[in-house]
């Protein structure tokens, strides 16, 4: 139990540090969109997209979360339906 604890404990602090050292929203450092958290630190190629390139990564990424959520809701349905269906069998 206290192993636990102290995990939890680790993964607060950790979280902690990066809200209040590294996570912050500085103006003038890059910050180019809402949740741009690079603060100048950062950089694998961003800048040298043109705007285009940017706005279809953004979507790219925006659809990959829409289906990670899908996915998970999935997940969850088929958590919590269970049970013996006539087509499917005991799940």
């Amino acid at each position: 139990y206290q192993r636990r604890v102290h995990g939890l404990l680790q993964i607060v602090a950790f979280i902690g540090a990066l809200e209040l050292g590294v996570m912050k929203d500085i103006e003038g450092t890059g910050n180019e969109h809402v949740g741009d958290f690079r603060n100048g630190a950062l950089d694998f190629g961003w800048d040298s997209f043109d705007e285009e390139t940017k706005l279809q990564k953004r979507a790219i990424e925006l659809n990959n979360g829409r289906a990670a959520q899908m996915g998970i809701l999935g997940l969850m349905m088929h958590e919590q339906v269970g049970g013996d269906f006539p087509i499917i069998g005991t799940l």
